[in-house]
């Protein structure tokens, strides 16, 4: 019976700790199979695994020399997907760093490294 009490009380715990644990975390995004073509302003798309306050989020691009550009982010038709608009861009190496807040407040930083090319 105590090994019982002590098993339940276990998962409770393993339970409140996923519970806990809720970052928005990029699932997928477009990047991995739609390249951004050299010179024309392009749509990216975030899918993140729960819904992402955009008000309170940002979104950058990162050029050389750790430049940082605030890009426009929309809502996607799918809970957690957002858009990103990327302006025209030289061919070279890039990035979009992000700092998002999901739907119950916690904060997710992280950087996705692109390439454009010709």
């Amino acid at each position: 019976m105590k090994s019982l009490f002590q098993l339940s009380l276990l998962t409770l715990c393993l339970l409140q700790i996923e519970a806990v644990s809720a970052h928005a975390v990029v699932t997928d995004y477009s990047l991995k199979i739609a390249p951004i073509h050299a010179n024309q302003a392009e749509k990216v798309e975030l899918t993140f695994n729960s819904q992402v306050e955009l008000g309170l989020s940002q979104i950058f691009l990162v050029r050389k020399g750790d430049q940082h550009e605030l890009l426009k982010a929309t809502k996607g038709q799918k809970n957690g997907l957002i858009i990103v608009e990327v302006p025209p861009l030289a061919p070279g190496d890039y990035a979009i760093r992000f700092k998002v807040f999901a739907a119950d407040g916690h904060l997710t930083e992280d950087v996705i490294h692109f390439a454009v090319s010709q």
